[in-house]
């Protein structure tokens, strides 16, 4: 694993703690909570960019700049109103496609080569996937409506991360402005369509901040150099690591119980995994970062 695969996969251990802080952060509404979490994301990344001085930023094209405010907002507008519509097991395996979906694409990117190790890892490592989202006692009847959101939301956030690909010399530092971009455009669909809830104790505003730094916040920034300068291939199936690590961080907060079905998850995402990364031993040269 090169660095920039192991700072990619950052991003999957960030995202674990995503249901957990979520939970802690009610009753705060998904646009509000969004608008939120990526003002703080964007706060960090203007930080970040600092260092560099804006500079960095002027010379990247508007279309850019629309292509990833697109890949983060329509992402995560789909998946809340696909939950709101449809609150069921199947809303969440369908959303958790992604993975799949970015091992599949991958293999229409320049230099890359899409082999039978890697289907068979990425299909394994759904069905880990797949028995710890069924096994969720969400509830909620099933929407035709939502599970098309969900499918959608899954196919955005795949083609956001290959495409990321052939945006190699595009600076990190973008990410700053996709996710500033996301929070305006979470503001103005929260005064649309929803009522304004503040976090009801300290622990919630906590929770909020964890969010913005963490999960909806850097992990942006390190997916962004794992996608572009990583192995993208084992990366969308060590993916799947994170509907496991996140049941086990609820189930370590005592809001979810430790099951046989968790154990036997944890063991077909790790073998997944594991195909994935023996198929991804011999490595093309990836494409030049900014």
């Amino acid at each position: 694993m090169n660095k920039a695969t192991g700072i990619g996969f950052t991003a999957v251990l960030m995202w674990a703690l995503l249901a957990l802080f979520t939970i802690g952060s009610a009753p705060v509404p998904p646009f509000l909570l969004n608008a939120l979490c990526f003002g703080i994301g964007g706060v960090i990344g203007l930080i970040w960019t600092a260092r560099k001085g804006f500079g960095v930023l002027r010379g990247i094209s508007w279309k850019v700049y629309a292509f990833g405010t697109i890949g983060l907002f329509g992402y995560h507008a789909l998946y809340f109103t696909a939950f709101r519509l449809a609150p069921a097991a199947e809303t969440g395996l369908i959303a958790y496609l992604w993975p799949l979906f970015i091992v599949l694409l991958s293999g229409l990117l320049p230099g890359e080569r899409l082999g039978a190790m890697h289907i068979l890892g990425a299909l394994i490592a759904f069905a880990g996937a797949a028995l710890i989202v069924l096994g969720r006692d969400q509830g909620g009847e099933v929407n035709a409506l939502g599970l098309l959101l969900a499918f959608g939301c899954a196919l955005t956030w795949a083609a956001y991360s290959v495409l990321s690909r052939r945006l190699g010399d595009v600076p990190t530092e973008s990410v700053t402005v996709y996710c500033l971009a996301t929070a305006a455009l979470s503001v103005v669909a929260h005064l649309a369509l929803e009522e304004t809830v503040w976090p009801a104790s300290p622990t919630g505003w906590l929770a909020v901040l964890a969010l913005g730094i963490g999960p909806v916040g850097i992990a942006f920034f390190t997916w962004d150099i794992g996608m572009k300068k990583g192995d993208i291939q084992f990366l969308g199936v060590a993916s799947y690591a994170a509907p496991l690590l996140s049941t086990l961080a609820l189930v370590g907060a005592g809001y979810a119980p430790a099951t046989l079905t968790l154990a036997m998850a944890a063991v077909l995402i790790a073998g997944g995994a594991a195909l994935a990364a023996r198929a991804g031993a011999r490595r093309v040269k990836p494409a030049r970062a900014g």
